[in-house]
């Protein structure tokens, strides 16, 4: 047997050469990076990976611990946020759909009496639950909350998905299933009257039980149809009662089944999958859940426009997620996953990261001294001087005052903009978008050289609301679509949304005290807004800037202050220094993450095999293959001298003239080696035969044909391969 070694003090056991030329079985090729050996036959001291000397020195703060702790705080913050945005907005839904099974249970429930027969059939009260998710992916956790949530209010409850309703189990599994998550057991033969005999007992008795189909129109449409025949069955049990005129008698024991089943597309579903005798065994409810779209809506308001956690994301990102979301069918688990590893990603590659944390926490409570933070971010800083040379002479804690008072003024701004775009059904997530983008803030601020306070009593003077026009055609449409709709409100739905705008700037003194000033302007009457000019006294509006003039309305002072907004006040979260601490903006690596591009992988793997074998000695060599390389490395590096077909011949000659070169580790082993026993040793190993070069030749090709590197010979030419990826 034929063994190669990669280090040549690893003897090779002994063989004939007979067994060693004809006998080939399968090796590994293992190259060994730990041990380095100089050219000059002197060798190097070994490495010690002892973690006693790995280990770093110890400071007063671990910079890497400090970001993992942030972003367990930060990640946590979001996670806990979103759910609990998801879950307010199905409470609603949730208190009517327990509201209803109560009311189906009471008139479902009768006492027992004596029965006509012993089967009897009646109608099921189902509720039909329309999702309008495409993937089943995020209504999985809204089930599981249901059933929860009708459990907490005294329900017997069962979850079952569509799997259960497979054609290869039949009614049987589904059944086995309920009685299982009922009974908190397996039965070898599962009945319904196992069921009507477990709610019969004391304790069961009394409370409704609700089956909750997750998706029926994922189910197998006969063996939904036995499974609700089955359910609409009244079962007779013998039980014992105390009776004037018979002592042991029949009663019926009915048990109070209430459905629930999930609908993805349309209420009309059932329909198209049950037979018209299974319908009439419904007595249907329709409820409704908030659609995808609103739904993130909610999440992106509360978790990246208020910024729960203080993570923000910059414009690109933001872009990236929305096409992900949008190309993922819409799933609000797939926006999570991606917001997730946009969070990993930017806790782990930026050094500053770590003082978010501290934007979050108000008392020390994670081991750390905030002096000590401030202190260690300086320390980065400094090291960082030509990177981030505009920050360094800025104090932290300043810089971080300020990118945290900018950042609410922009959140407030932004959802200013939401509420008057809400008529006009604008997604946040579009807003949102552009309100990022740094070059829209970039062209409006160029425009006002002079400062705010200056430039926004000469804004809101003017009589033309100028943002339409500034913006371009490209950028800004959705911020025009706002503009437009505000110049077009009735009276009416106006003071609705300066009320809003009186709410959300009340932390932004600038904008709250113009919006009283448009407040006052209206006066509420019969039911009705409409402009009162006889209220404001002389000295309010001679001194306001908002001077309303016979050929303006107060729509157009609104529109006035939506322009003023968006150019004095919605500054970018890249557009604020130190931004770095709480923006991600790496798309390139968000985007690799998530959807990758597993043939570069492999290919940039395969060229820079030395990064992750932290060998020295091969990354010396360059693009130079060398006989201590693996096997697939040499075969590939060697495939980057032909173009389009490489013939089988001139690779494999190649690849024997570079694995038959003398290893240099093997020759500064024996020039050390005093043992002629150990140097007779060595010379056998580097004595490879033809054979074992050409097996580890195969191997290394079948390799690349597995990973789509290479197509194997077709049968007109069975002497050349074709290689299907050029360049990285």
């Amino acid at each position: 047997m034929a063994h190669s070694y990669a280090s040549a003090g690893d003897s090779p056991p002994p063989s004939s050469p007979d067994t060693t030329q004809n006998n080939l079985q399968h090796f590994f090729v293992l190259h060994k990076a730990s041990e380095k050996l100089t050219c000059s036959g002197k060798a190097r001291k070994r490495l010690d990976l002892s973690p006693t000397k790995l280990k770093p020195e110890k400071k007063e703060w671990d910079e890497r611990c400090l970001r993992m702790e942030a972003f367990q705080l930060v990640w946590s913050g979001i996670d806990s946020t979103i759910k609990d945005v998801l879950r307010n907005m199905n409470a609603r839904v949730f208190n009517d759909i327990h509201s209803w099974v109560r009311d189906s249970f009471n008139t479902n429930t009768i006492k027992p009496f004596p029965p006509p027969s012993p089967i009897v059939t009646h109608q099921l009260f189902t509720a039909l639950l329309l999702t309008k998710n495409m993937e089943f992916v995020d209504d999985f956790l809204t089930f599981q909350e249901l059933g929860l949530f009708l459990k907490s209010h005294g329900c017997h409850v069962a979850n079952l998905s569509s799997f259960d309703f497979s054609p290869k189990n039949g009614i049987a599994g589904c059944l086995t299933s309920l009685l299982r998550q009922f009974l908190m057991r397996t039965f070898d033969a599962a009945d319904m009257s196992i069921l009507a005999s477990w709610y019969s007992q004391q304790g069961n008795y009394g409370s409704p039980v609700v089956v909750i189909i997750n998706d029926m129109e994922r189910c197998c449409g006969p063996v939904l149809s036995d499974f609700i025949l089955m359910l609409s069955t009244r079962f007779c049990l013998p039980a014992l009662v105390t009776c004037s005129l018979v002592s042991i008698s029949e009663w019926i024991v009915k048990i109070p089944v209430i459905l629930i089943m999930g609908v993805a597309t349309t209420l009309d579903a059932p329909s198209n999958i049950l037979p018209s005798n299974v319908l009439k065994k419904l007595r249907p409810c329709k409820f409704t859940l908030g659609s995808p779209a609103e739904r993130m809506d909610a999440v992106v308001e509360a978790a990246l426009v208020r910024q729960c956690s203080g993570f923000a994301v910059g414009q690109k990102v933001a872009i990236f997620l929305r096409n992900y979301f949008l190309n993922q069918d819409g799933t609000l688990t797939s926006f999570f996953r991606a917001l997730k590893i946009a969070c990993v990603q930017h806790f782990s590659t930026e050094p500053l990261s770590f003082m978010l944390g501290q934007l979050l926490a108000k008392e020390d409570s994670k081991g750390f001294q905030s002096e000590k933070v401030v202190k260690g971010a300086s320390e980065i800083l400094l090291h960082a001087r030509d990177q981030m040379a505009e920050q360094t002479d800025i104090p932290i804690a300043h810089c971080l005052t300020v990118l945290k008072r900018l950042q609410m003024v922009w959140s407030s701004i932004v959802l200013c903009l939401y509420e008057a775009g809400k008529c006009g059904k604008i997604q946040l997530l579009d807003l949102f978008c552009e309100a990022l983008d740094p070059d829209i803030y970039t062209s409006l601020a160029s425009d006002n050289p002079t400062g705010i306070g200056e430039s926004l009593a000469t804004s809101l003077s003017s009589d033309h609301c100028m943002l339409e026009q500034d913006l371009s055609f490209q950028k800004g449409q959705t911020i025009c679509q706002v503009v437009r709709k505000v110049r077009d409100l009735p009276a009416a739905l106006l003071c609705q949304l300066l009320k809003s705008w009186e709410v959300l700037t009340v932390d932004v003194p600038e904008i709250h005290d113009k919006v009283k000033e448009l407040q006052a302007l209206l006066k509420f009457e019969g039911g009705s807004c409409k402009p009162d000019f006889t209220g404001i006294s002389r000295r309010h509006t001679s001194h306001s800037p908002l001077k309303i003039g016979k050929s303006q309305s107060i729509n157009g002072k609104a529109a006035i202050l939506v322009d003023c907004m968006v150019r004095y006040f919605m500054r970018p979260i890249e557009c604020i220094q130190c931004h770095e601490i709480v923006c991600f903006r790496n798309v390139e690596k968000l985007q690799s993450a998530l959807i990758g591009d597993s043939r570069k992988r492999i290919q940039v793997d395969l060229l820079e095999f030395h990064k992750i074998l932290r060998c020295s000695c091969c990354s010396r060599s360059g693009n130079i293959p060398l006989s201590s390389m693996p096997d697939t490395s040499i075969v590939y590096t060697l495939a980057q001298e032909h173009g389009d077909l490489i013939n089988l011949h001139d690779w494999f000659q190649s690849f024997k003239t570079i694995a038959s070169q003398p290893r240099r580790k093997g020759e500064c082993m024996l020039k050390q080696s005093p043992l002629p026993r150990r140097r007779k040793e060595v010379n056998e190993s580097e004595n490879k035969s033809e054979a074992s070069i050409q097996a580890r030749f195969c191997r290394a090709i079948t390799e690349l044909q597995i990973t789509g590197l290479i197509r194997m010979p077709s049968k007109k030419r069975r002497d050349s391969v074709q290689r299907v990826a050029f360049g990285l």
